[in-house]
């Protein structure tokens, strides 16, 4: 697909330092993508994100179909207009988001039906309607609608969630491929369509999930789903290790829904080049803050009088301009300016946190900077 193509310019070890080419412009990854669910990463501006560094945001299917709904987003022009945003975009399915709808929903082979948590609507989801939303919403990826299970899921379940995933994944390739050569009027003409590898922990049904999705066709980027769901850390960094040895390496691999700055870091080891997750935003709302020794909270009482920013050194716009004990000040007398710089903060630590790694990769010095940089992370584990 000539409106897209992954270059990679440099490897240390499986971490890559590539550019993602989209219809709106390159993506250097690794990259951390914010997460836009309804059409603004909260408390932010785009221009926001675009000071701080970032390339590329996601938005939610789920979250958008409800509200506003799809075609109203169409009508204004697509997400890139709607919310001014002029990079590249991503809008996951919402198969997560439906599937979290537990006591909500019904799953058939046809599709889900399921409650909206808005108004209690009956609502439906099927692979053919979800690329449809997908392109009313316009963004440059998007994601296949696939069955999501929580991380411990035993092999059983797991095995028919994968199952299916493969098999609604070619009704989303056909009806994918029917909207691009019928539907030329969409905000984003020219689209492209990942699919995801599911099968939880289980390492023979991630690699025969790996292996039918690259049977089923040229894919222009691959999704790794189910993962950051429950399960344990080494267990998530174990089904990494599995796909990484089955994906092709000829094009960008996106692990869906993670967001810590570890797990970045380790899946970037493990061959991952596109993160997305709401974490930073939502820690920030509630006072808490990466640093590069770990995570702390804003309303410990430490920070009363502190001058120094968030972290030494971070060139983000709360840290080149508030002390922590401003900030500190900010939550304590509920001001909503505290959880937009603590949010602002968090996106731009992950943002950079990717930068840096790419720049070790290029460099040739990954390994021993991906080491260094988790054993100073992880040196005080408690928040304070």
């Amino acid at each position: 697909m000539s409106h897209f193509s992954f270059e990679t310019q440099h490897t240390d070890g499986h971490a890559r330092a590539g550019v993602f080419h989209t219809p709106h412009g390159p993506v250097e990854t690794p990259q951390f993508m914010p997460v836009g669910t309804l059409a603004s990463v909260k408390s932010l501006d785009p221009e926001d994100l675009s000071r701080l560094g970032a390339t590329m945001v996601l938005a939610n299917a789920y979250h958008l179909r409800l509200r506003p709904g799809d075609e109203l987003v169409r009508t204004m022009g697509g997400l890139h207009q709607f919310m001014q945003w002029s990079g590249p975009m991503l809008t996951d399915s919402g198969g997560f988001q439906v599937f979290s709808l537990e006591g909500l929903r019904t799953i058939q082979e046809e599709g889900v039906e399921f409650r909206s948590h808005l108004d209690g609507s009956l609502q439906q989801f099927t692979p053919e309607s979800v690329m449809r939303i997908e392109r009313n919403l316009g963004a440059d990826v998007i994601m296949q609608f696939d069955h999501v299970v929580p991380g411990q899921s035993p092999h059983d379940l797991a095995k028919v969630a994968m199952e299916r995933s493969i098999r609604w994944l070619d009704r989303c390739r056909i009806a994918f491929d029917e909207l691009q050569a019928t539907d030329l009027s969409a905000p984003t003409p020219v689209q492209a369509l990942f699919p995801i590898v599911q099968g939880g922990i289980h390492a023979d049904l991630r690699r025969a999930s790996a292996q039918a999705i690259r049977n089923a066709g040229d894919w222009v980027g691959y999704g790794i789903g189910g993962l950051s769901v429950g399960e344990a850390k080494p267990d998530m960094y174990a089904m990494l290790d599995v796909v990484n040895e089955e994906l092709p390496t000829d094009r960008p691999r996106y692990l869906m829904g993670v967001g810590f700055p570890e797990d970045l870091v380790e899946g970037v080891a493990r061959g991952v080049d596109v993160f997305d997750c709401v974490a930073p935003t939502r820690m920030g709302r509630t006072g808490a803050f990466f640093t590069s020794t770990g995570r702390r909270s804003i309303k410990n009482a430490q920070w009363r009088t502190d001058p120094e920013p968030l972290e030494v050194g971070c060139t983000c716009a709360a840290c080149t301009r508030f002390s922590k004990a401003y900030i500190r000040h900010l939550f304590v007398a509920e001001e909503i300016l505290g959880l937009r710089l603590l949010s602002l903060h968090n996106v731009h630590f992950l943002v950079a946190l990717m930068r840096d790694a790419r720049a070790a990769v290029q460099a040739g010095t990954f390994e021993g900077w991906s080491r260094d940089w988790l054993a100073r992370y992880h040196s005080r584990k408690t928040a304070s």
